[in-house]
C-alpha cells in the first residue's frame, strides 16, 4: 500500500486567528535566556571581545529562527564592526528593491563602564523573540531584523546602513527601533520627560513610548490598534516629531533618527531610558532591575503589530 504525505498546513492570513497563536508563542523565560547571554560590557574598546560575542549569539539565533543572515561591515575605532541583518529566506536571495521592507531593529552595544541590561540587551532580546515567532509563519513577508552596531557612538551603524539603503533604492515600507524596552514602574514620580515635548508624560513610568516621524504616523495608529488590541494591559503614549526631531534632539537617540533624516518612516519604541531610568549609562544597569512582565507585554506588542502588517500585506492592504 503506498504511503500518503500529507502536506503541511500553511497558517493562515486572518490576523483575527494569526495573531493569538503568535503572540501565545512569546515566552519570558526565552526573553531571559537572551538577555543573561547579552548583558555585560559590550564595547569596542572595553570589552571588544564581548561585543563580538554578541554579534555572534544574534547571529545564531537568527540562524535558529531559520532567517536567512548576511554582515553589513564598517572598520571603526579601530574596531571591525557589523550589523548583523537577517530576512525570511527565499525573499532574501532576489533582494527587496521590488518590495517595500519592514525593518525590526535594536542595538547591541553598550557604553564603555555599563553592562547594559536596559540599554540596550532588552531590545535585542525581544528583536529576537520577535524573530523566532515571526520566523514560523513560513511566509516569504518583506520583514527584516537588524542588530546594530556602534548606536552609542553617534548612531554610526544605523547611519551607515541608512545611506546605503537610500542610495541603492532601497524602499522601507517602515522602520522600528527597539531602544531601553526593558525598565518599568508603578511608582508615583518615577517618570519624567523633558519639558519641551508637545505631549503630557504621566509621572508613572509603566508605559512604552511610541517615538516616530510624520512619515510613521501609520505605524503609531497600527501600535495603538493592534497592540491595544492584543495587549490592552500596556500603555502606550504616541509622539510623532517634525523636521526629523531636529526641534526636540532626546527623541533623536536611537538607530531610528537616520531613517528619519533619510526620509523613511522610522518609529522608536522606548521605556525613555533616562528620563525613567536612574541606572541608564551606570553600572548597575543589570538584569535584576528589568521588569520582565514589562518587557513580555513589549514582546508580545511588536509580534501583534508586525503579523498583522504582514498579513496585511498578503491581502493587498499595506
Amino acid at each position: 500500500m503506498p504511503t500518503i504525505r500529507r502536506k503541511r498546513p500553511r497558517p493562515g492570513n486572518d490576523p483575527e486567528t494569526v495573531i493569538p497563536q503568535l503572540i501565545a508563542q512569546v515566552t519570558e523565560s526565552r526573553l531571559t535566556d537572551h538577555l543573561k547571554r547579552l548583558i555585560g560590557v559590550r564595547h569596542h574598546a572595553s570589552a571588544p571581545e564581548r561585543l563580538d560575542a554578541s554579534a555572534d549569539y544574534i547571529t545564531a539565533q537568527f540562524r535558529a529562527a531559520g532567517l536567512a543572515i548576511r554582515n553589513h561591515w564598517f572598520e571603526a575605532f579601530g574596531h571591525q564592526n557589523r550589523n548583523v541583518v537577517a530576512s525570511v529566506r527565499g525573499r532574501a536571495r532576489r533582494g527587496f528593491k521590488r518590495e517595500s521592507l519592514l525593518i525590526l531593529a535594536a542595538h547591541y552595544d553598550t557604553v564603555c563602564n555599563s553592562p547594559g541590561a536596559d540599554d540596550n540587551a532588552s531590545g535585542v532580546a525581544v528583536m529576537l523573540e520577535a524573530a523566532r515567532v515571526l520566523g514560523s509563519i513560513g511566509v516569504s513577508a518583506p520583514l527584516a531584523f537588524i542588530g546594530f552596531a556602534q548606536e552609542e557612538q553617534h548612531c554610526l551603524g544605523s547611519t551607515l546602513y541608512a545611506i546605503k539603503a537610500q542610495r541603492a533604492g532601497l524602499r522601507i515600507e517602515g522602520m522600528i527601533a527597539l531602544e531601553c524596552v526593558g525598565y518599568a514602574s508603578e511608582r508615583s514620580g518615577s517618570q519624567r520627560g523633558p519639558k519641551e515635548l508637545p505631549v503630557a508624560i504621566p509621572d508613572v513610568g509603566n508605559f512604552l513610548g511610541l517615538v516616530g516621524n510624520p512619515e510613521a504616523a501609520e505605524w503609531v495608529k497600527r501600535f495603538e490598534n493592534d497592540a491595544g488590541r492584543y495587549v490592552p494591559d500596556l500603555p502606550l503614549i504616541g509622539l510623532l516629531v517634525p523636521d526629523a526631531g531636529h526641534g526636540f534632539p532626546d527623541t533623536r537617540r536611537s538607530d531610528h533618527s537616520p531613517f528619519w533624516d533619510a526620509g523613511y518612516p522610522a518609529l522608536m519604541l522606548t521605556d525613555t531610558a533616562n528620563f525613567r531610568n536612574p541606572w541608564y549609562h551606570q553600572p548597575g544597569d543589570t538584569l535584576e532591575r528589568l521588569n520582565l512582565a514589562f518587557m513580555m507585554k513589549v514582546a508580545k506588542a511588536v509580534v501583534a503589530v508586525l503579523a498583522g502588517a504582514v498579513a496585511g500585506r498578503k491581502n493587498g492592504r499595506l
